[in-house]
C-alpha cells in the first residue's frame, strides 16, 4: 500500500483503524480572477457564519490504556480523543471530536460533515463570538458525508449563500475557513487544483480539488470564492501522515444542495433508482459493441421487476445519455440518476446492436437493500489482443458446477484453464468463470466460442463477451486473431 492516504479530517476520539486517518478537504472560486491584495475583508464578511463543532461520545473502557508514561506530553491528547488500548473494567472516559460548519438560515441550520457527528452523544456549536449552544442533529446523509445540524438561535445569526460550484475553474482562487486541531478560527487561500475527482470515497464522487492547506478539524467548514459563497464542504485531505500537503478534496455546492435541502427537511434523503448494475467502457469494450470510443456506462445486469427493465433496457446495452447530461464515464450515471425526481420521466439514449435507440423510463425510489446503480464491478478486465483465447472450456455439467461452486441452473461453458500468455488471461478472465453470451449469442458448447471468435478475427474487431463471476455478470471485450 501507498504511503499516502485519504483522511476524514475531524480529529474524533478513537477512529477506527478501517479509517486510513483524518477527510478534509478543499474547494473552489466561480470567477476566474487575479488574486486580492488581501483576504481581509473577505475574512470579515464570511467568519461570523462559520462556526466550532465539539462532540462526545461514551468512550469503552478498551479505549483507555495509554501506552506511554502518566505525565507523557500525549497524555492530554488522548484524554481529549480517546484511546484504542484500554483494559477491561476501567472506567470509560467520553471521545470528543472536533470540526466545523456553517450557519444556512436565520432558523439556525447548520451544515457540517456526517463523520464529524457521526455516533455523537453531545454536539455543541461555538459561534465566533464565542457563544455556545447545544446542537440538535436533525439529519445525515453517509454517501456524500453530510449532515445538518439545529440550533436555537438566541439573536440575529450571519448567513452564508451557496455559489455555483459548476461555475468553478481550475487555477480560481479559493479560501478555506474552519477549526483545524481544534485551536479555532483559520484562514487558509489556494486555487482549485481539478474538479470532478473521484477518492473512491463513495458512489456520488464528485470532488473538487485545492491546494488550501486544510487540517484535522477542517472538516464540514466552508471553501469560499471570491464573492464570500460557498462553493464546496471541506471533506478529505491525501497526506502520508495526517497534515496538509496541498491536496484537498470538497463536496461540490451544487451536489450538496438538494442533499441539505432534504436533511433540512424531513432529516432523510430519498435518491432516485433506474434498477441496473453498470461498467466502464473500455477501449475493447468500445470496439467491440462498436462504439467510437470508450463513452457512456455499460449495462452488465438489469434489476428484474425495476425501472430499466420495465422500459425495456436490456443487458448489453450502453447508456450513453440520460436526461440529456451525457454520460462520459460509467461513474457519471449513478450521480446523476439518484439527483433525478422520484417518478420523473426520463430519456435515456442507449447504444444496442450499432445503432442509438431512446427509452423512457420513469425513475423509481432507491431502498435502503437497493443500490440506484452498482458500483463496477471488481476486477473490471483490461483486454489486450493476442493469438487465441489462451483458455481451457468445457461444457457445463453437474461434476464441472460442483467442481467450480456454481449453481444448479447455470448455463454456458465453464473456464477451467487460463494460459499466461492468452488474451483471455490478459482480459482477465480466470478459472471458474461462466461464458454465457459471445458478440450476443447464447454459449452452450465450447465451439460456439471458438466460431465466434473466429467471427470476430476475421472482421478484424474485439470480441463482446458475458461471463458470469460470484454470481455476477461481467462484460469483457477481447480481441483474437487469426
Amino acid at each position: 500500500m501507498s504511503a499516502h492516504h485519504l483522511f476524514r479530517s475531524a480529529a474524533k476520539g478513537a477512529l477506527p483503524a478501517a479509517l486510513a486517518g483524518a477527510l478534509l478537504l478543499a474547494g473552489t472560486a466561480a470567477q476566474a480572477r487575479s488574486a486580492p491584495e488581501s483576504f481581509a475583508p473577505l475574512v470579515k464578511q464570511v467568519s461570523p457564519s462559520v462556526v466550532f463543532v465539539a462532540t462526545e461520545r461514551q468512550g469503552n473502557a478498551e479505549a483507555q490504556r495509554l501506552p506511554f508514561p502518566e505525565g507523557s506530553p500525549f497524555e492530554e491528547f488522548f484524554e481529549r480523543f480517546g484511546n484504542p488500548n484500554a483494559p477491561e473494567g476501567q472506567q470509560p472516559r467520553p471521545q470528543r471530536g472536533v470540526g466545523s460548519g456553517f450557519i444556512i438560515d436565520d432558523e439556525g441550520f447548520i451544515v457540517t460533515n456526517h463523520h464529524v457527528v457521526e455516533g455523537a452523544d453531545e454536539i455543541e456549536i461555538t459561534l465566533e463570538d464565542g457563544d455556545i449552544y447545544q446542537a440538535e442533529l436533525i439529519g445525515t446523509d453517509p454517501q456524500t458525508d453530510l449532515a445538518v445540524l439545529k440550533i436555537e438561535p438566541r439573536g440575529d445569526l450571519a448567513v452564508l449563500d451557496f455559489g455555483d460550484s459548476d461555475a468553478v475553474e481550475v487555477g480560481d482562487w479559493v479560501m478555506a475557513v474552519g477549526n483545524p486541531f481544534g485551536l479555532g478560527g483559520s484562514v487558509t487561500a489556494g486555487i482549485v487544483s481539478a474538479r470532478s475527482r473521484n477518492i473512491n470515497a463513495g458512489p456520488y464522487d464528485d470532488f473538487i480539488q485545492t491546494d488550501a492547506a486544510i487540517n484535522r478539524g477542517n472538516s464540514g467548514g466552508p471553501m469560499f470564492n471570491l464573492d464570500g459563497e460557498v462553493i464546496g464542504i471541506n471533506t478529505a485531505i491525501f497526506s502520508p501522515s495526517g497534515g496538509s500537503i496541498g491536496i484537498g478534496f470538497a463536496i461540490p455546492s451544487n451536489l450538496a444542495r438538494p442533499i441539505i435541502a432534504q436533511l433540512q427537511e424531513g432529516g432523510t434523503v430519498e435518491r432516485g433508482w433506474l434498477g441496473v448494475m453498470v461498467q466502464q467502457v473500455t477501449p475493447e469494450l468500445a470496439e467491440a459493441v462498436g462504439l467510437d470510443g470508450p463513452r457512456g456506462a455499460l449495462v452488465a445486469n438489469v434489476v428484474p421487476g425495476g425501472p430499466a427493465d420495465a422500459a425495456g433496457l436490456e443487458q448489453g446495452d450502453v447508456i450513453v445519455s440520460f436526461a440529456d447530461s451525457e454520460i462520459e464515464e460509467m461513474r457519471d450515471l449513478p450521480r446523476i440518476v439518484a439527483g433525478t425526481e422520484i417518478g420523473q420521466g426520463v430519456d435515456v439514449q442507449i447504444w444496442r446492436n450499432g445503432a442509438e435507440e431512446r427509452f423512457q423510463v420513469e425513475i423509481g425510489r432507491l431502498q435502503p437493500e437497493q443500490a440506484a446503480l452498482e458500483p463496477e464491478p471488481q476486477d473490471t478486465p483490461d483486454a489486450s489482443a493476442s493469438e487465441s483465447l489462451g483458455a481451457d472450456l468445457v461444457a457445463l455439467d453437474p461434476e464441472m458446477r460442483q467442481r467450480f461452486d456454481l449453481p444448479g441452473d447455470a448455463q454456458g461453458v465453464v473456464i477451467v484453464e487460463v494460459q499466461g500468455d492468452g488474451p483471455a488471461a490478459e482480459a482477465g478472465l480466470r478459472p471458474g468463470d461462466v461464458i454465457r453470451r459471445v458478440d450476443g449469442e447464447q454459449i452452450e458448447t465450447p465451439g460456439q466460442v471458438s466460431d465466434a471468435l473466429s467471427e470476430a478475427a476475421s472482421g478484424q474487431r474485439s470480441a463482446l463477451i458475458l461471463v458470469e463471476r460470484d454470481g455476477n455478470p461481467l462484460f469483457v471485450g477481447v480481441k483474437p486473431r487469426v
